[in-house]
């Protein structure tokens, strides 16, 4: 059975390279355009792995990953963080949520910049859903 993975992004462009990058190796790629479609996603497919970028409309991919990781029943998914926002902006920013909320949410599992290698990708989805 193939494991379906999540990918978040508002650019259909990245969405488009991801999904297809997935699917010709292997995996069933599900798609959603913001974080506030993604969460939908997330709670009717429970998949095996979310793709997500940081800066989106409705609802900001750092709010969707806390809500992953807050939710009992979603907070045992892995997150790739993919996004134009730089790795360590991007984990400042975390701590600071962190900091302001009272409460340690882990890292995400993979944060890759973009655009996203292949390789690099793959490379992350294989460790995390072997």
């Amino acid at each position: 059975m193939k494991k379906k993975i999540l990918v978040v992004d508002d650019e259909m462009d990245i969405r488009i390279f991801i999904s297809t990058l997935l699917e010709t190796n292997g995996y069933k790629p599900i798609i959603a355009k913001d974080g506030e479609e993604g969460l939908k996603m997330v709670q009717e497919n429970k998949p095996d792995c979310v793709i997500l970028d940081v800066m989106m409309p409705k609802e900001s991919g750092l709010k969707l990953y806390r809500e992953i990781k807050t939710n009992e029943s979603t907070r045992h998914i892995p997150v790739i963080m993919c996004s134009a926002v730089a790795k360590k902006t991007f984990f400042h920013s975390h701590k600071e949520l962190d900091r302001y909320h009272g409460a340690s949410i882990p890292e995400p599992d993979g944060y890759i910049e973009k655009p996203p290698e292949a390789e690099e990708l793959l490379s992350n989805l294989q460790r995390l859903v072997a």
